[in-house]
């Protein structure tokens, strides 16, 4: 009989440490907790380590979407392609930026649009295409961009992952990255924005600021002459500001994130070799020579997933699917496509818990519990 967990263990999930409580209480203590000097530095820090060019932090990656949409200026009714198996956000985005999202089915290994997939979908009204790096494994960026359309790029899973030599997120047009509480590299919640543009980024940064170009603060630092306090407002926006206090802690979060990957890769690379004897169970293909993965999620196939699933709960482990496919919601009027790929991932992928927090002990568990199942 398998022992229960003592408590839950969670699917998915960030570390954090003495060092990001004691750079919050600095801000605190400072008594400047909103926007501010340590957004610069995260962006600065952001950019250094990941070898971006442009970037700009926001206040979460849902709404960093929208904005990258609305940074492509696309009319009204503009057709978006976007992945059915992926985060409802993608979507809302598409939606609340008046444009419609086009569902397109992904490979059944990788997870990812391809270049098939996508052609699949496209109609006389596409403006753009959205791709996804699900769980950080890269897109098949070349193909993708091929296709003449401005490309939205995903990159929430995929902070640290490269596609030939380039950081996912900036190969296309635009490109987002998510750092909520579960993130490979968390501010709390928060997003950025990058762009091989710099115009898209310098816009961005006054967006995020309800369309103001510049604070009162900051103008007053520039001319003391000036009535500091009057700006001028480019084009309405909602407020996207993120803070110092969750700049501080993704500032605390960069100087980790290469120990936070390795664990993550390490236990990726222990339930690969594990899980590899068991024939019920099909497991996530690992990246390309030319590319590098981040490990957010570490989804398996198997055709009792349900069952499996239930199972681990009993066991006090926590397991999802990531994602429900968005086609099957009836919000979005498209329930009659025949995405085979995303319909059949509904019914046998599963999450199971894959985070820098687990211990050795935590994984042997989980390991211990998929095999007793089967045998």
């Amino acid at each position: 009989m398998i022992p229960v967990a003592t408590t839950m263990i969670s699917v998915f999930g960030s570390l954090v440490g003495n060092e990001e409580i004691a750079a919050v209480a600095e801000v605190m203590k400072s008594q400047w907790m909103g926007f501010g000097k340590k957004v610069d530095e995260f962006e600065g820090d952001f950019k250094a380590k990941f070898g971006l060019e442009n970037f700009a932090l926001v206040d979460s990656g849902s709404n960093a979407l929208y904005m990258a949409i609305k940074l492509l200026d696309l009319p009204v009714g503009s057709h978006i392609i976007v992945p059915s198996f992926t985060w409802v956000s993608c979507a809302q985005a598409v939606m609340l930026a008046g444009c419609v999202p086009i569902f397109c089915d992904v490979d059944i290994n990788t997870m990812n649009v391809t270049k098939e997939t996508v052609a699949a979908a496209i109609t006389r009204q596409t403006s753009a295409i959205m791709v996804v790096h699900y769980a950080g494994l890269p897109v098949e960026m070349d193909e993708i961009m091929s296709l003449g359309y401005p490309v939205i790029e995903d990159a929430a899973h995929a902070v640290a992952s490269t596609y030939r030599g380039k950081p996912c997120g900036c190969i296309g047009t635009i490109g987002i990255y998510s750092f909520d509480a579960v993130k490979n590299l968390t501010v709390g919640e928060g997003g950025g924005i990058t762009s091989p543009n710099p115009r898209l980024i310098d816009k961005a940064k006054v967006l995020r600021y309800c369309g103001i170009g510049k604070s009162g603060f900051d103008s007053s630092q520039e001319n003391k002459n000036c009535k500091w306090w009057e700006y001028s407002i480019e084009e309405p926006f909602i407020k996207m500001l993120p803070t110092n206090i969750a700049a501080a802690i993704g500032i605390e979060q960069i100087k980790k994130i290469d120990s936070l990957q390795a664990r993550r890769k390490a236990i990726w690379d222990t339930y690969s070799a594990q899980l590899r004897s068991i024939r019920e169970i099909l497991l996530p293909v690992d990246p390309k020579p030319y590319a590098t993965h981040s490990y957010f999620t570490y989804c398996i196939r198997c055709q009792d997933r349900d069952q499996l699933a239930a199972r681990m709960l009993e066991a006090g482990i926590y397991t999802t699917l990531r994602y429900h496919p968005l086609h099957l919601n009836s919000l979005y009027g498209q329930t009659q496509l025949n995405l085979q790929n995303s319909q059949q991932l509904n019914t046998e992928a599963l999450s199971i818990p894959i985070h820098p927090r687990l211990t050795d002990g935590e994984v042997a568990y989980v390991l211990q519990v998929i095999s007793d199942f089967y045998n």
